[in-house]
């Protein structure tokens, strides 16, 4: 059985430690069934809660806002080891001797991962749209006949992602 949130205004990220941390390890451990995981995801999830101290002022329930920030620390955890996976799945289809250093590897992945959170939010036509146009080279009328939808749709997909990326880098 759960204990009940605490309802006291949290004034300090001190308090907020001390008081969650070990709570928050425990529902990662069980989550994640990695001790060490669950430990370097506790941590990550308080550097977040670093990066936000005005959201402790008036904070009613804790746990569920721990839980929310390190729910989404899981999600891209797990997605960036898809990317991992996919990205290392590919490079071992090419001779050896055209493999990129471990740090170009880091690099390809990190960026990887950084265009998969841009991407993140778009539609997934128009997302397709954006990596047939950007990754594989196609033409709009190419992307709309892999598609199979109308060139003003292709139009219209481009610049939903050209425009969402934008808000991104601008943010």
């Amino acid at each position: 059985m759960r204990a009940p949130e605490q309802s006291l205004p949290l004034t300090d990220i001190e308090s907020l430690y001390s008081d969650h941390h070990g709570w928050l390890l425990g529902w990662l451990r069980r989550k994640l069934g990695c001790a060490h995981n669950a430990a370097d995801l506790a941590q990550d999830t308080f550097v977040r809660v670093l990066g936000r101290p005005a959201d402790l002022h008036g904070l009613r329930e804790p746990r569920a806002w721990l839980t929310t920030i390190a729910q989404g620390l899981v999600i891209d955890q797990t997605r960036r080891r898809a990317l991992e996976r996919a990205y290392l799945d590919t490079l071992a289809l090419l001779p050896e001797a055209e493999h990129p250093s471990p740090e170009t590897q880091l690099q390809f992945i990190e960026a990887l991962a950084r265009i998969d959170a841009m991407l993140d939010g778009l539609n997934p036509r128009a997302r397709t749209a954006f990596l047939l146009s950007r990754l594989e080279g196609l033409s709009y009328p190419e992307i709309a006949a892999q598609l199979q939808v109308s060139l003003s749709s292709v139009e219209k997909y481009m610049a939903t992602a050209i425009r969402h990326c934008l808000a991104l880098r601008l943010a």
